[in-house]
């Protein structure tokens, strides 16, 4: 009894906070207002006919009563009148009930559809105004589930469903009013139904609800995990981490599966208490009407008549048998209104620093542009404990060229966050031009600065795109009212479709030709627009995922044009050149120097020798400013400065002169470079291998026909474990589905014994004998579906928990090339982990119970009709074919929906998942706007296909409901046919009629959940093609086993091993490298020959360097080294082993190679987790060989100085720590390992000075014991190798010591001079 207050406060709540408010969300407009009306009058008038059917059968057991208990009086013509009086009477009906259903469900349909449309916009919308602080602690996987399985729930549970829900309640408010008229104190008997039913969906909407937060809350979870680890395949793979990662997902997803279960349960015991409620009703009604009839009879006013009682009997019957059909639609119901719930505390949350707001006034500009910070203190939002800075006073002149440098940690980039209001500081005040910029529009201030971040955050769109967002006039609109972003999308796949660029541009306003220039302009400024134009389109080159088809320095130069198009009063510029090489890093600074016209110009730096120029120079440590000065003056006090600059000095003087030098520093002649180069373009598709050019199925393709058995073999097979519960399943559902036969047996059995001239006596027995065994079938229902739900949803669960384990695992394991081939992108391939499995997860113990209980009415009503009147069951099961054949259709046409809606809603999440990634530089540009437009348009496509397809679906949906009138029709005139000829009794029409009846219904109930049966079939099939060779190569027990026992993590990474390779022995010798003759072209730019017969030998034990210009192909020498991609011609081996192809036998080697890569990447979650991904896969590494790991890198300190130390959170996208700490975690998590090979892309480009000296130092003492090979841009690193290897244009042209290169190789020498920081 407490529990009753509790569930009805709930339900008061949900109606003013769930189901109701999410009904009339997001500002609805007048079309909506309509269909919704509509909608519920057309459901209303689809549920009158019921009860006006029940009038009818009632009219015909008077009539039938008549003529057994007064035969002489008896006319056969005006019975058969009667007859066809009523049939016709039926068939109007049926067809009112057409056009009614016909109607709901497509107003319902459209409007749910329309619903979820604004539902995400408004949740996209106000997640681009969310404060970066709210994306701290955000999950990476939190918005793409959120807009696909939650977003999915939200429609299924406001579509057609709602509009057959509220039928169902007009028919069972009709059939009280029908059974009012006719008997009322009968009527008023079963009025306890109501009361029950509300006790029932109050407290099974509030345990439902509660179980399916936590449930969807821990698959959110799990989401961000798959999601982070498909973004970054690639070093999943390098490090070998799947294993570890599926551990954590494991731990994750048991969470979801106790909560999931619970959820079932609540909703089988939920829908078995529909059951007892109509059946007990039954009990009392037939004990109660037999009461009315004796007292009706005694007292000789026949007001309560046979029929009377059979029409209350039969229409509060059927009424509850419909709401205990829909009772499934509850669930989907209060799932509906959690993930609305879930969906809101975002779209409703208020931005502490919203960058949207615009103001239409022309805002006043500052008087000066100088910049002044007094007493400022930061701690961020997710480590509040650690102060970043500490009561920092500074000043950047107006027009002025101010650098900040010191270790990394200082809190320099802090600096900037502020400047541009992504943070908000804790004390102190930050002054623009003299005012206080809390004060100003966020969006005006930023409007006036631009910003290089140390990370690119290049966006997934073309290079034209990438560079015009970083101008204010890209949400202009054009003379066509048309924003300047959708002329650029639109030109720019024109020119990938083969026009040319400048046909392309004169066809475009002047406003969109002078972008273009401006864009040009910026391009030559950051050294990109050579580079950019040796693309195949050019400036309408697509940059792939993160940017992920270009170079860490093209990245750089791409997103310093994009600062510097926007020609800003204001320019920071935070590590704007890192990856770039020397001679290009000058190139630029000379450019941006002839162009500082007055810029106040703020730079943050470790690389000195481009800051040497500044006119005041900033040193920061632990979040203080320790010295202040210019270069020189700086270098006279001999204080932090000084030591930094003495330690980045590289020497340019050698001893021996150019002939001394070895001649392994030599280069490749001018005849010997045009010669290969003409060889090359003539044979270059030798070069190819065939699998490049191969289009992979996408990941929406309908698989063959033959799938579908093999869906249903490996679902069987993982479900095989967990036999008892489903025998268990099967035997609740055989007896909940037989309960309606029986229910048929003494419905029809007890109404032809009910007529008073049968005797009062007999009367009175035949009604306590249907009470009591009504009662007990209400008991046997309640307790058949509810434990058979239960056990269904067990089953369920479980099965669907392996299948999320083998589809991750499925992703981990394919290569590289599968995952960036065929149009697949993280987003697209997260939808398997979350769309489908939600899809196939929809078939909850509930719904799974529902079907299999109505196969088995229709089979054992089938049976039951043929023994008791075959003559009138053969006639009406012909009927059947019509009516499965409409469902059937339904089916199809949803199926072919679902399968578009999933392919074109992978845009969309691809959409938005990208905006949280890059939500820094969206905010500091204010490109909201943009990515506001550009995924408004990407959900028009899949609403348009929606439109189309609802008037075919639903047509059948129609068709499969009310063609069971027209079966009632003919079951009507043909049973009274047979009754007034003599073949058969009434009893036994009575007991045909109800069971058929009941079948016809269920059947079309059935199809009601055939959108959720479609979603399901059609993710099975999708989901165990991807699966099928993990199902193949590992048994279901060996899962079983890693899944249901918590066993320790080293057993458990065992116990879920999937790759098949043999663990390696404990070898750690260095490893040899021998690259001959290799080419290589990535498989989607087959036209681009990024290496040419690359040579490189490097010795076991060696410290070697790969220098060069950027995009040279330094990286894709490691990616190639790690196995990423096969080089398209020539040999690479480690030792003996060669390592060509990438085949699973062929990358054992990887366990032995730790890699550094160029993008630091962490995971969101605690610094050990992060660095112990880092150890050999077969190796859980102790604290200990975790912490010598952090020392080697320099990070020790800085771990033990935060609160929780190494069990601090890393946060989303590791946005709790600077550039260098990230960079520092990456190299402890690599030297974690004590690989054979130790890969470095660039480890150094974010480091300060010390932390490079101790990387350097750790080289050092690794020489010898590791194979070690270094990509970098900063000589001093690499100044020490035993060789180093000059790349440019793909090949090889000089090698040498540091002292050799000097002498031998011009472009090393240049690199060199420009980093000198004397």
């Amino acid at each position: 009894m407490v529990l009753l207050p509790r569930c009805l406060s709930h339900l008061w709540s949900s109606r003013r906070h769930g189901y109701w408010t999410l009904l009339f969300r997001s500002n609805p407009s007048s079309l909506d207002y309509l269909l919704l009306v509509l909608g519920v009058l057309a459901a209303i008038a689809a549920g009158v006919p019921f009860p006006l059917l029940g009038i009818i059968f009632g009219q015909l057991v008077d009539d039938l009563n008549s003529t057994s208990c007064n035969a002489s009086s008896w006319s056969k013509s005006g019975v058969e009148s009667g007859i066809q009086q009523k049939v016709l009477l039926l068939v109007y009906i049926s067809l009112a009930n057409f056009f009614a259903i016909y109607i709901h469900t497509c107003c319902w349909s459209l409007f749910g559809e329309r619903l979820v449309g604004r539902l995400r916009r408004q949740y996209f919308k106000s997640l681009l105004r969310q404060e970066l602080a709210f994306f701290d602690n955000l999950p990476a996987g939190e918005v793409p589930t959120r807009l696909t399985s939650d977003m999915e729930t939200i429609r299924v549970g406001t579509s057609e469903k709602v509009g057959i829900f509220v039928s169902s309640l007009a028919y069972l408010v009709g059939a009280y009013v029908v059974a009012f008229l006719k008997a009322p104190r009968l009527a008023g008997t079963l009025v306890f139904m109501i009361p029950a039913f509300v006790l029932m969906v109050s407290l099974g909407g509030f345990y439902t609800a509660r179980f399916t937060r936590r449930t969807s809350s821990h698959l959110a979870a799990a989401a961000s995990i798959v999601s982070q680890s498909l973004s970054n395949i690639s070093l999943i793979h390098a490090l070998g981490a799947d294993q570890r990662l599926e551990a954590k997902l494991i731990d994750i997803l048991s969470e979801a599966q106790r909560a999931a279960l619970y959820k079932g349960t609540a909703a089988a015991i939920q829908f078995g208490f529909t059951f007892l409620v109509a059946y007990s009703a039954n009990a009392v009604a037939f004990w109660q009407g037999s009461l009315e009839i004796i007292r009706a009879a005694e007292a000789g006013v026949p007001d309560v008549t046979a029929g009377a009682v059979y029409t209350v009997i039969f229409v509060l019957l059927d009424a509850s048998f419909v709401v205990s059909q829909v009772a499934p639609f509850l669930q989907i119901f209060g799932a509906a209104a959690a993930a609305a719930e879930t969906l809101a505390s975002v779209a409703e949350r208020t931005s502490r620093i919203d960058g949207t707001v615009v103001i239409n006034d022309d805002p006043p500009t500052p008087n000066s542009w100088d910049i002044k910070f007094q007493d400022v203190g930061f701690a961020y939002p997710s480590r509040p404990e650690s102060q970043a800075l500490k009561g920092v006073s500074l000043s950047f002149a107006d027009g002025k060229f101010t650098a900040i440098v010191g270790a990394s940690g200082s809190g320099k980039s802090t600096l900037g966050g502020l400047l541009t209001r992504l943070y908000d500081s804790d004390a102190g005040s930050i002054s623009l031009g003299g005012q206080n910029i809390s004060t100003l529009n966020v969006r005006e201030l930023r409007r006036h600065i631009a910003t290089v971040d140390q990370d690119p955050a290049i966006l997934c769109c073309s290079i034209l795109e990438n560079i015009a967002f970083g101008t204010t006039s890209t949400m202009d609109l054009d003379p066509e009212q048309r924003p300047v972003s959708s002329r650029l999308f639109q030109m720019t796949r024109m020119v990938r479709q083969g026009e040319e660029l400048c046909s392309a541009l004169r066809k475009e306003p002047v406003t969109v030709q002078r972008l273009f220039e401006q864009v040009q302009q910026a391009a030559v400024l950051a050294d990109a627009h050579s580079f950019v134009q040796d693309l195949q389109h050019g400036y309408a080159t697509l940059v792939g995922v993160a940017g992920v088809e270009l170079s860490g320095g093209q990245q750089q130069r791409l997103a310093l044009a994009r600062a510097l198009v926007r020609d800003p009063p204001i320019l920071l510029l935070d590590e704007a050149t890192s990856s770039l090489d020397s001679i290009s890093e000058q190139k630029i600074l000379n450019a941006l120097k002839e162009n500082r016209n007055g810029k106040t110009t703020i730079t943050i730096a470790h690389r000195l020798g481009t800051v040497k120029a500044a006119d005041r120079i900033i040193v920061m440590h632990e979040g203080r400013v320790v010295e202040e000065g210019t270069h020189n003056e700086l270098l006279e006090r001999g204080g932090r400065y000084k030591v930094m600059s003495e330690a980045q000095s590289v020497s340019t003087l050698v001893s021996a002169e150019p002939s001394d030098v070895s001649t392994t520093a030599s280069s490749i002649s001018t005849d010997i470079k045009a010669l290969q180069a003409t060889t090359r373009r003539g044979s270059f598709k030798s070069f190819r291998r065939p699998s490049f050019r191969r289009s992979p199925a996408s990941h929406n393709k309908q698989v063959e026909p033959q799938l579908r058995w093999a869906a249903v073999r490996n679902f069987t097979l993982l479900a095989r474990p967990h036999l008892p519960s489903l025998v268990v399943g099967v035997i609740g559902a055989v007896i909940a589905g037989g309960a309606y036969s029986a229910d048929a047996v003494i419905f029809g059995t007890t109404v032809g014994r009910l007529d008073s001239c049968n005797g009062v006596s007999k009367v009175k027995s035949v009604g306590k004998l249907a009470g009591l065994l009504f009662f007990i079938l209400a008991l046997s229902a309640f307790l058949a579906n509810s434990v058979g739900g239960s056990a269904f949803g067990r089953v369920a669960e479980k099965v669907v928990f392996k299948i999320r384990i083998l589809t991750f695992r499925s992703l981990m394991h394919r290569n590289l090339q599968w995952h960036t081939s065929g149009g697949r992108t993280p987003a697209l391939l997260l939808s398997y982990f979350t769309a489908d499995t939600n899809a196939l997860a929809g078939l909850s113990g509930v719904i799974t119970g529902t079907i299999l209980t109505i196969l088995v009415n229709l089979i054992a009503s089938i049976l039951l009709t043929h023994i008791i009147a075959w003559k009138i069951a053969v006639v009406l099961l012909a009927t059947l074919p019509i009516l499965l054949g409409s469902g059937f259709m339904r089916l199809y046409a949803v199926s072919s929906l679902q399968v578009q809606h999933q392919k074109l809603y992978a845009i969309p999440a691809g959409i938005s998942l990208e905006a949280v990634a890059s939500i820094k530089i969206i905010a500091s540009y204010s490109l909201e706007g943009i990515f506001d437009e550009r995924y408004r348009q990407s959900l028009q496509a899949p609403y348009k296909a929606s439109l189309r397809a609802l008037a075919y679906t639903n047509f059948w949906l129609a068709t499969a409901y009310s063609v069971s009138f027209l079966i009632y029709a003919l079951a009507y005139w043909w049973g009274a046919r047979q009754i007034i000829a003599g073949t058969y009794s009434q009893t036994q029409f009575f007991i045909v009629l109800p069971a058929l009846l009941f079948s016809a219904q269920s059947c079309g109930q059935m199809f009601a959940l055939a959108p959720d049966v479609s979603n399901a079939r059609l993710a099975a099939m999708r989901l165990f093609n991807l699966i099928k060779d993990e199902m193949s190569a590992h048994p279901v027990a060996r899962i079983e086993g890693g899944v249901e026992k918590k066993a320790p993590e080293e057993d458990l990474e065992k116990a879920l091993m999937s790759a098949s390779i043999a663990k390696p022995g404990h070898e750690s010798r260095p490893m040899a490298i021998e690259m001959r003759g290799v080419s290589f072209v990535y498989p989607d730019r087959p036209d681009t020959l990024v290496l040419k017969d690359l040579d490189i030998s490097i010795q076991p034990g060696q410290f070697c360097a790969l220098v060069g210009p950027s995009g040279a192909g330094k990286s894709t020498i490691i990616s190639l080294l790690e196995s990423f991609f096969a080089p398209s011609s020539g040999t690479i081996h480690l030792d003996d082993q060669s390592i060509t192809s990438t085949t699973t036998t062929t990358i054992s080697h990887r366990s032995s190679i730790s890699l550094v890569p160029q993008t630091s990447t962490l995971f969101s979650d605690t610094i050990r987790f992060n660095i112990a991904l880092g150890a050999h896969p077969f190796h859980s590494p102790s604290d200990a060989e975790i912490v010598q790991a952090c020392v080697q890198a320099n990070i020790h300190s800085t771990i033990t100085a935060l609160p929780h130390g190494y069990a601090t959170q890393c946060g989303a996208n590791a946005s709790h720590f600077s550039g260098g700490q990230k960079q520092r975690l990456c190299i402890a998590r690599a030297l974690v390992r004590r690989p054979r090979l130790l890969l470095l892309d660039e480890p150094t480009s974010a480091l300060d000075t010390e932390s490079e000296a101790s990387l350097q130092a750790t080289i050092e003492s690794l020489r010898g014991r590791m194979t070690v090979l270094v990509v970098a841009h900063r000589l001093c690193t690499i100044r020490r190798a035993d060789r180093i290897f000059w790349v440019e244009d793909g090949r090889c042209m000089y090698s040498g010591t540091h002292a050799e290169m000097l002498v031998g190789c011009p472009g090393y020498r240049e690199s060199a001079a420009h980093q000198a920081v004397g």
